[in-house]
């Protein structure tokens, strides 16, 4: 036998083996885990770095035959573009090269310039430097402004400049001082007043019950009402009383105010009630940075989005995520499992049967759009409505459940995701021992106690399987959530300290809508990009640890029920 004949033979019997199947399993396992650790890097790279204290440069920036302007900015990002795009679009530049070099930079000052991020051609910013007393100021509204601090003024009279050398300690004290106000104002309108206006609003409607109510006898419905008067005269007072005390604050708040010049020479005076935080990037070293970045990465996660989503946190839809994950869970495992018993131990295997596990199946499949606009529909539209008319009458018109709320969008999601429990859960009966089975039965225990103490704990691993195939679908739906529930900004939690604490009636935010939202629907593209790759880490993140709590429990059941499968 040739050479060429062994070859053949040994690859024949190589193929025999099986071994290009295992490598090609291989090779895709390979490359599918490559591209999402690819992904998470970028996302991380990406959003995560946003919250550095990046350098801010000063440069001087001419187009040819423009007059030169001075740029303070921060450098975003620099990319190569063709010269022929620069020129359509307007550019005067004189060279040869096919492609031409270009910067993105941060402004801020959307104020003054009207403009928070702007393209300029690389090759004409010169004199470049970096000043340490550049100043960042992070505001409220209108984004950043940078440029370099010249007093600070108490009721318009100035306590500290540039020539004494204490404005910047000065102004720093006052921006913590106006920020302590400032929480002590959001905690009287949004805890203390809002409990107060959650309060009266029971009280009407108590008093539009009452109304409503005419099988009760006059002379009750005027005690009650005089009593819901009285104690409505408390609350108004104690209203008054917070008003003053607020509107107290607020004066203290806007009391000082400070002076800045743009890098253009420009004045501008603002207040310091405005200022979240200020800080100097060029003259922070690396310990002062390491500590700004874990401050600012805190605030991201513990904070409420302002300037339309692109500043501050995303506490509120990091904890919406999660608990309408919850409540799914709660909904969807029960009724799943209940299906699933039927359809295997219960029902009789014929046509019918076959018929509806083809139905499920096919559930699986349907576009979640359809889920939400027959949540929309039936939930809200159908069964809101007719809850609010049995058990809300004093509050109509205005919907307590007819309308989209936390409650709705879980349990259209548990809808969603039931297929996936009865299959999964299904498959682990199937997969139980028949004589487990007919032992339990022989040692006497009825099919009830056989299937709650023997069949179901052996196949809660399958169990906890279908639930975490839920989670992971549940938590990253947009779709539906846009129809039953999700909102924008929500201005409070569905949990507070007002009874019955736990308020499913209310809207809430939601990571995935968050990110559409940011990256779609932001007036500020720009400022908005690095939150949206920030936000999508972190839903990967949280669905990452709710499917790992849910693996850590189905590997502990199913070590527990190991033995008896042997």
């Amino acid at each position: 036998m040739s050479l060429h004949d062994d070859n053949k033979q040994g690859f024949i019997e190589w193929c025999k083996r099986g071994e290009p199947m295992i490598w090609m399993n291989a090779a895709a396992v390979t490359v599918s885990t490559l591209a999402v650790i690819g992904l998470l890097m970028l996302l991380a790279v990406r959003g995560f770095g946003h919250f550095w204290p990046a350098a801010v440069m000063q440069g001087q920036y001419a187009l040819p035959g423009e007059a030169s302007v001075t740029v303070l900015a921060e450098r975003v990002e620099s990319e190569a573009v063709p010269i022929e795009q620069l020129l359509s679009a307007g550019f005067k530049i004189e060279t040869d090269d096919a492609f031409v070099d270009r910067e993105l930079v941060k402004l801020g000052n959307r104020d003054v310039s009207g403009a928070d991020f702007k393209w300029v051609i690389s090759r004409y910013l010169n004199d470049i430097s970096y000043p340490e007393d550049a100043v960042v100021i992070e505001r409220r509204e209108w984004g950043n402004f940078y440029g370099y601090l010249q007093a600070v003024k108490e009721q318009g009279q100035v306590v500290a400049s540039l020539d004494d050398g204490r404005a910047w300690e000065e102004f720093q004290t006052r921006v913590i001082r106006a920020n302590e106000i400032h929480e002590q104002i959001k905690k009287i309108e949004k805890k203390d007043i809002g409990a107060i206006n959650y309060r009266l609003e029971k009280l009407r409607l108590k008093s539009r019950g009452l109304e409503l109510n005419t099988s009760m006898a006059e002379g009750r419905r005027e005690q009650i009402q005089a009593d819901l008067a009285a104690e409505r005269a408390e609350l108004d007072a104690q209203y008054k009383v917070m008003q003053s005390e607020l509107a107290d604050l607020y004066r203290q708040w806007h009391r000082d105010s400070f002076t800045m010049k743009t890098a253009s020479g420009q004045i501008k005076d603002q207040r310091i009630s405005t200022v979240v935080q200020a800080y100097q990037p060029n003259s922070m070293n690396f310990a002062q940075k390491i500590g700004f970045y874990f401050t600012k990465f805190g605030e991201f996660l513990t904070d409420e989005p302002r300037e339309a989503n692109t500043e501050g946190g995303i506490f509120p839809a990091i904890f919406g995520t999660v608990i309408m994950v919850l409540i799914m869970s709660v909904l969807v495992t029960p009724f799943g499992v209940v299906a699933a018993v039927y359809l295997r131990e219960y029902a009789k295997q014929g046509v019918m049967t076959r018929i509806v596990r083809i139905a499920v199946n096919n559930l699986a499949g349907v576009p979640s759009i359809v889920y939400g606009v027959f949540g929309l529909g039936f939930f809200i539209y159908f069964l809101g409505s007719e809850m609010d008319k049995a058990f809300f009458p004093e509050a109509l018109p205005a919907p307590t459940f007819g309308t989209p709320g936390l409650l709705w969008a879980s349990v259209t999601l548990a809808l969603l995701t039931l297929p996936v429990v009865i299959v999964a859960t299904e498959e682990g009966l199937a997969r139980i021992p028949r004589n487990l089975r007919e032992g339990s039965l022989a040692l006497g225990a009825t099919k009830a106690e056989t299937l709650w103490r023997v069949v179901l704990p052996m196949a809660s691993p399958a169990m906890m399987t279908g639930l975490i195939l839920a989670v992971a679908r549940a938590a990253g739906e947009v779709a539906p959530l846009m129809l039953v529930g999700v909102v924008k900004l929500a201005p409070s939690l569905p949990v507070d300290g007002n009874f019955p604490y736990f308020h499913l009636d209310q809207k809430f935010m939601h990571l995935g809508f968050h990110i559409y939202d940011v990256g779609f629907q932001s007036p500020n593209v720009e400022a908005a990009r690095p939150l949206v790759y920030a936000t999508a880490l972190l839903l990967v993140v949280i669905i990452a640890l709710l499917n790992l709590s849910a693996v850590a429990l189905r590997n502990h059941l199913r070590e527990k029920y190991k033995s008896l499968e042997m």
